[in-house]
């Protein structure tokens, strides 16, 4: 798996998360324990921060990227759905980005923030906890229910269990 130190700035990752052999991890990342970074995503802390807290999941495809000096702070059972692009600042306990979601710069978003697939959060944008947003912009559409939590805990469940069965049951077969 691509793992890069640039300019003194290395990856922590715990022996417990699992990065896929095709994903790329460049710079000051923090993968917490339980954490699974999919085939194709790009973490890229080159010049700024990205921290991923416990049980988090950044699927295949996403991209997560930061100013310089900056931190993105992703905390514990966070989504990121494939394909996702973030720039942001912080998306808090489990928050799910959507497939395709675009997340710009400085924005902020609460715990159990549903971001809708293809879905555009502009540059700036303070999303308070337990919404679900759609659309570019994306925009207030509903509020997060018992029925949304218990269908994305399953999910979560499924990509924290993941990060410890990958480098068990996978191998290559070429």
């Amino acid at each position: 798996m691509p793992i890069y130190e640039f300019e003194g700035r290395r990856p922590q990752i715990s022996p417990t998360a699992f990065v896929a052999e095709t994903a790329v991890v460049i710079g000051d990342v923090r993968l917490a324990d339980e954490v699974y970074v999919g085939h194709g995503a790009i973490l890229r802390g080159d010049y700024g921060t990205i921290e991923i807290g416990s049980q988090s999941a950044v699927e295949e495809g996403a991209i997560l990227h930061i100013n310089p000096g900056k931190t993105c702070r992703l905390g514990c059972r966070v989504t990121i759905g494939h394909g996702a692009k973030l720039h942001c600042l912080e998306i808090e306990d489990s928050a799910v980005v959507g497939i395709g979601a675009v997340v710009s710069f400085n924005v902020r978003i609460g715990e159990w923030v549903i971001v809708a697939e293809g879905s555009v959060v502009t540059n700036g944008t303070t999303l308070p906890s337990g919404i679900i947003v759609a659309g570019n912009p994306a925009r207030e559409i509903g509020r997060v229910e018992e029925r949304h939590r218990d269908f994305w805990n399953y999910g979560k469940d499924l990509y924290a269990g993941l990060a410890g069965r990958y480098p068990r049951g996978c191998r290559r077969l070429d």
